[in-house]
């Protein structure tokens, strides 16, 4: 044995140009190795570590019918992984180890390390549709602005295309009944044990059920209603992709391959039903990008560097409302609820909630930042930063400080009948659907006592001081 395979956001064996020239040196061992006290100090959700988790038993059964063994090992943190990795290394006689880029600070300055230890680290990058550095403005910089960054992205891709690998051949003899069925049971024992908290993530199918059924089924009867449906949070009208997307067990540019197959003309005709969905896309590429270019986003930079002294003025008890949901503004609440009780959260009411922290509450974003990545089952840096940063107006081509979401209005328009709040608030099940985006006057109009929380400040008032405080830098 000479070289490995280096498992780390890529959980998946399709376009996976790693494992693929892994493959192609006579790679025969796979190796995971977890990070628990990282993993802390990186805000996982115990949620996610669990669907990762299941989807290393999936590749370990992939990897298998490949003739490649799964090994996970554990350490600490990074700088006892780079030891672990390097053990192993020396014990097995391996000096090339494969794997695919992550493109953090920390984990970046890992890389590095390990190059400098003497193993020789062939990286590869599969994380984006387009590799970050391609899509550039004409002063060879990156774009601060999303649509030109969108417009230089679809040149690119009408005049090159997108890139992947194939996926490995399975060098399993099915005739050979004892060696299929041991290739069917691995992955599936409970070999890969993780010392940290888990959150059962079953409510989410493995990505092969998923590329299997899931996308077909959206592509045929959601696709191209995608742009009216997907801010409607009652109902499915999402593709629900992001859990896997976050940990690399699918593809970006597979996805991106595949649509662009069954609808060739959506690189071209932006008014295209399926284009929507497809922007989705490019708007994680430019998160990705953005970090790449500007890696001191990890550290909570304020992308517009006015704020960077901001004096977020929002109270402990005003934060702890909001995580429990208990503002009193039922689509705030609700939202916050379906994020505890199911691990995700719709993207419609994450902008809300996010908004509402920031300038209704004036709470620092980097709180509800890391709130979102403890508990979300797709928490992605990059995506995650980007977003926080845009509601609160201190990122990247962010919404303008005066643009203030108002929760009420945004309940009526996006929940009008109060099918979504009813579920997450059975409390107010019985409110009519006039009064439920904010039911506290109907309530004192008609003496009714409840449970419900009151609410936590009043939007006028809350809206003049965000403004304030924004114009006051």
């Amino acid at each position: 044995m000479s070289c490995i395979y280096w498992i780390r956001r890529d959980v998946r064996v399709h376009d996976n140009p790693a494992l693929v020239e892994a493959i192609a040196q006579g790679v025969k061992t796979a190796v995971f190795i977890s990070t628990p006290s990282q993993w802390q100090q990186h805000d996982l959700a115990p949620i996610k570590a669990d669907f990762i988790r299941r989807h290393l038993r999936l590749l370990a059964k992939q990897l298998d019918a490949l003739g490649i063994e799964f090994v996970h090992l554990q350490a600490l943190d990074f700088a006892e992984q780079q030891q672990v990795l390097l053990s192993f290394c020396q014990e097995h006689n391996i000096n090339t180890v494969f794997a695919n880029t992550e493109p953090e600070l920390d984990e970046a300055e890992r890389d590095n390390h390990i190059a400098r230890l003497g193993i020789e680290l062939k990286l590869f990058q599969c994380d984006t549709i387009l590799p970050p550095g391609t899509v550039l403005n004409q002063q060879g910089t990156m774009f601060k602005v999303f649509t030109p960054f969108k417009k230089a992205w679809l040149k690119r891709v009408q005049e090159v295309g997108i890139a992947c690998v194939s996926t490995p051949t399975v060098v399993i003899d099915h005739n050979n009944a004892e060696r299929f069925e041991r290739a069917q049971e691995v992955g599936q024992s409970n070999d890969i044990v993780f010392d940290y908290p888990l959150v059962d993530s079953s409510a989410w199918p493995q990505s092969d059920r998923v590329m299997e059924l899931v996308i077909p089924k959206f592509w045929q009867q959601k696709l191209l209603d995608y742009a009216n449906a997907r801010d409607i949070p009652s109902i499915k009208g999402t593709s629900g992709l992001s859990p896997y997307l976050a940990i690399g067990a699918i593809s970006p540019r597979w996805l991106a391959v595949q649509l662009i197959q069954a609808q060739p003309e959506v690189i071209y005709d932006q008014a295209h039903g399926a284009f929507s969905w497809l922007n989705e896309l490019i708007w994680r590429d430019f998160y990705k990008h953005l970090l790449f270019h500007y890696p001191n986003l990890i550290k909570g930079e304020n992308f517009q560097v006015k704020y960077q002294l901001a004096r977020w003025s929002g109270s402990d008890e005003d934060f702890k409302a909001w995580c429990e949901g208990r503002t009193g503004y039922p689509i705030v609440d609700a939202a916050m609820k379906q994020l505890l009780h199911t691990g995700w959260m719709h993207n419609r009411l994450r902008m809300i909630v996010a908004s509402f922290l920031t300038k209704h509450l004036l709470v620092d974003w980097r709180k509800g930042e890391r709130f979102f990545m403890q508990h979300l089952i797709d928490g992605d840096f990059s995506a995650n930063n980007g977003g926080w940063q845009w509601a609160a107006s201190t990122g990247c081509d962010a919404q303008p400080y005066f643009r203030i979401f108002n929760p009420i209005t945004q309940s009526q328009k996006f929940d009008p009948q109060g099918v979504f709040i009813r579920k997450y608030l059975p409390e107010l099940e019985n409110v009519p659907d006039k009064q439920i985006h904010f039911p506290h006057d109907y309530f004192n109009q008609h003496g009714i006592e409840t449970d419900y929380c009151k609410p936590i400040v009043d939007h006028k008032t809350a809206r003049l001081r965000a403004l304030d405080f924004y114009q006051s830098y």
